[in-house]
């Protein structure tokens, strides 16, 4: 179960049962801190990761179509370069237009970006090699150890091991002590 799933789960029922003076300020508080929140950068994975290195894709199924530069892979889908991973139900993959080298990747069907210790889950992700970006659409959830954050967007500098947060940013930072 997630962060996020689980503090909905936890305190929609103190909802219920606080007197409503008590949980006003609570509400206020985490409702400001979306809204500061917007267009956040954080840091994401512990390594730079160099988009040179060889992408080695695994799957149970692979079509490849020569005549568009194609290749789909279906089932079980993983991604792997450097330190990264990444793995979806579907990977679209596009070559460049000489056919000898991945322009872009395009993975759809719930995927799971793994870099170091960060983990990051959404719908969709758009990974451009020649940019060394990776763009993750669609209740994005980014999961950093204690904290965890949550958008509609975010888009993944790999060579700086940067991501920044954007469209309705939401996040649970723990503040220390016994968390």
């Amino acid at each position: 179960m997630t962060h996020v799933k689980y503090l909905a789960k936890v305190l929609l029922p103190l909802f219920l049962v606080l007197p409503i003076f008590v949980m006003l300020p609570v509400f206020l508080m985490l409702n400001a801190l979306p809204a500061a929140a917007q267009g956040t950068n954080v840091a994401f994975g512990t390594i730079q990761q160099d988009t040179g290195l060889p992408v080695e894709v695994t799957s149970d199924n692979l079509a490849v179509d020569q005549a568009t530069g194609t290749a789909v892979f279906t089932g079980n889908v993983l991604i792997g370069q450097g330190e990264m991973r990444l793995s979806a139900p579907r990977v679209l993959v596009v070559y460049d237009q000489t056919k000898s080298a991945i322009a872009s990747l395009e993975a759809t069907g719930g995927v799971t970006l793994v870099s170091g210790p960060d983990a990051a889950e959404a719908e969709r992700a758009d990974y451009s090699i020649s940019e060394g970006t990776i763009v993750m659409t669609g209740n994005v959830l980014l999961d950093q150890g204690l904290n965890v954050l949550s958008a509609d967007k975010m888009t993944v500098q790999l060579e700086t091991g940067t991501a920044q947060m954007a469209g309705r940013v939401r996040t649970i930072i723990q503040t220390g002590g016994d968390n």
